[in-house]
């Protein structure tokens, strides 16, 4: 809207001074002045061309750059859409890990503090014990799950 109202100004600035004559004069601290009714006769006139402003033109350029704006915004707001999602994937995958580190930590305990271990049987309430060669893989096992999930923790 802003724009708009820009462009709406400099067309009637432009058809002011397309019927007007411009002259250029100092004030009293030596700065030159522009205008198009100078207050003292000695003025400068200058020959100022303009053009008509092509509003149909004007009004095709504009749209073309709210056009543009509006596509840098889009991708502005995918980047940073992705980028929270990859923030928030990677915060999960740290929660994840945090709990699968506690969970091999307590199996790991829980193995090395057992005196026997077991697995269920195929029917419920059967039981196959593991031989001291099987704990020892069982417990080699749990360690090294245990290290690999709380690496970095």
């Amino acid at each position: 809207m802003k724009a708009f109202v820009t462009v709406a100004t400099l067309l009637l600035a432009t058809a002011g001074a397309q019927a007007n004559e411009v002259y250029k004069t100092t004030d009293s601290q030596g700065r030159p002045v522009y205008t198009d009714k100078p207050p003292t006769l000695p003025a400068q006139r200058l020959d100022v061309k303009t053009a008509a402003t092509d509003t149909v033109e004007a009004q095709q350029r504009y749209a073309e750059q709210m056009q543009r704006y509006s596509e840098t915004d889009k991708a502005r707001a995918e980047a940073a859409n992705k980028t929270a999602e990859a923030q928030k994937a990677s915060e999960l995958t740290a929660e994840d890990l945090a709990k699968r580190c506690q969970e091999a930590r307590q199996r790991y305990d829980s193995y090395m503090i057992a005196r026997r271990l077991y697995e269920p049987g195929a029917s419920e309430g059967e039981r196959r014990y593991l031989t001291s060669e099987e704990i020892d893989a069982a417990r080699a096992n749990a360690k090294q799950s245990m290290d690999e999930f709380c690496r970095g923790l």
